[in-house]
């Protein structure tokens, strides 16, 4: 096992060894981090994931996005271009259902399909991410595929994690793309300045 593999492993266990308490009080914490940033205030238009694998919960900072007229999309995997992800919008309505990866995501529907460059923040998952703001995710590249140019679009990227899943370094490859910024339930870790 190579040492990303072995780190994905380390920090996914971390992740899922919290109590439901735990993860309840770090939910709770983030929504107040977000609803309070300032990217986030004058976003209108917000991409985030429904958690899995013991990941923050997402479903109440969602809510807050809607009940404050934020358009909320959702990442789909791409049914042909593999590796890519497209966005697209979620209500409380949409029917949901799981793709291959067995997470939940919209039902396909390209009237719904938001362009990245549309996009005013994007909310990525990951397992772990380090002081320098290198992110590893779950091996697949699909965000660092969706992120590659976001320097040159209006988007600004935001990496949500546990407390536990800071770790002393990541072994960086030359496809990962940094996070301007990474929000935790007890701190923002800022890395560098968006455009």
């Amino acid at each position: 096992m190579n040492a990303r593999s072995q780190l994905r492993k380390e920090i996914r266990q971390r992740r899922n060894a919290l109590s439901a308490t735990e993860q309840s009080t770090a939910t709770v914490k983030l929504t107040q981090r977000l609803s309070c940033h300032k990217e986030i205030l004058k976003a209108k238009r917000i991409a985030i994931y429904l958690n899995n694998d013991g990941e923050l919960s997402t479903t109440r900072f969602i809510e807050w996005c809607w009940l404050n007229e934020k358009e909320v999309f959702l990442p789909v995997v791409h049914p042909f271009s593999k590796g890519n992800l497209l966005f697209l919008q979620y209500q409380q309505e949409t029917k949901l259902v799981k793709n291959v990866y067995g997470i939940l995501e919209p039902k396909l529907d390209v009237t719904i399909v938001c362009p990245i460059a549309k996009l005013d923040v994007i909310c990525t998952p990951l397992v772990a991410f380090d002081n320098s703001g290198a992110r590893l995710g779950m091996g697949g590249g699909f965000y660092d595929r969706s992120l590659a140019n976001w320097q040159q679009t209006k988007l600004y990227p935001l990496g949500l994690a546990h407390d536990c899943q800071l770790v002393d370094s990541i072994p960086v490859e030359g496809w990962d793309v940094p996070l301007p910024e990474i929000i935790t339930p007890s701190k923002s870790h800022c890395f560098i300045k968006a455009n």
